[in-house]
């Protein structure tokens, strides 16, 4: 008897009866019409497929290049390129560097249009040399050796990285303000240029010699005067996976000492 009532099915409740929630009155105002996504059929939604795409070489090799820096640990040398100045430091610091841009192949036509015609009328047309911006880095590097420039500023994306990982330490060591900014393209910029490694800054005119003294105080206490900068390694960051595993494995260890403590006590 127990088997068959086990085995019997529970009669449906009668149709007045309500089993469950009261649903809401469907409204006949809006008529359901569903997407058909096969061949020929509705537009497909759009779908996040970067991890999908193949990539160029050269993208990937960026990419790789970017996750492996942050992997191995960067010897000092290298991970000081990693500091930078921020939006609102670099901003006040363009805008001294504009002021002293080196004139474009048009203006310097034009100024020498300019000169000759002086000339030839017999005017004396003596036009002191005007402060400008140095870039190259055989020439910033003469410039930090006879300890005649005032500020070094240097791109922090340089490719080869050899190329400037030894300036830093030549200007601290000649105790010339330095900073390192990000975008070689944009200091290209300053030159009309497509990059520059670096540019220094030699004199300026007499208004804004007040605001060179001000920025060279400020790189020189954030950049030469600042020990962890030179002295701390970069990298050694690990993946999001390596991460978890590493802290599982704490947890376990932790869990183990805390056992053998209580154990001895």
């Amino acid at each position: 008897m127990g088997k068959k009532a086990a085995g019997k099915t529970v009669p449906k409740a009668p149709l007045g009866a309500k089993t469950g929630g009261a649903k809401a009155p469907k409204s006949n105002l809006f008529e359901k019409r569903s997407r058909n996504f096969r061949i020929g059929g509705d537009v497909q939604p759009r779908r996040d497929l970067t991890r999908f795409v193949k990539w160029p070489k050269y993208i990937r090799l960026q990419r790789q290049k970017r996750i492996l820096l942050q992997r191995l640990k960067v010897p000092p040398t290298l991970a000081q390129f990693s500091h930078t100045l921020d939006k609102n430091q670099f901003a006040t610091l363009a805008r001294l560097l504009k002021k002293i841009q080196p004139e474009t192949k048009a203006e310097k036509k034009e100024r020498l249009q300019g000169t000759a015609a002086n000339q030839a009328k017999g005017k004396d047309s003596k036009n002191g040399s005007l402060p400008v911006l140095k870039f190259g880095i055989n020439h910033v590097t003469q410039l930090i050796e006879d300890k005649k420039a005032k500020l070094v500023v240097i791109a922090h994306d340089v490719d080869p990285v050899e190329l400037t990982c030894w300036m830093p330490a030549l200007c601290r060591k000649m105790e010339v303000p330095y900073c390192i900014v990000k975008g070689k393209s944009r200091l290209g910029q300053l030159v009309h240029k497509k990059s520059a490694t670096c540019v220094a800054i030699t004199s300026v005119k007499g208004e804004d010699k007040k605001d060179l003294d001000t920025i060279a105080e400020n790189m020189k206490s954030q950049f030469n005067d600042n020990h962890a900068i030179h002295r701390r390694w970069g990298g050694g960051v690990m993946g999001v996976k390596s991460q978890h595993v590493v802290d599982a494995r704490r947890k376990l260890i932790e869990i183990e000492m805390a056992k053998k403590t209580g154990l001895q006590a």
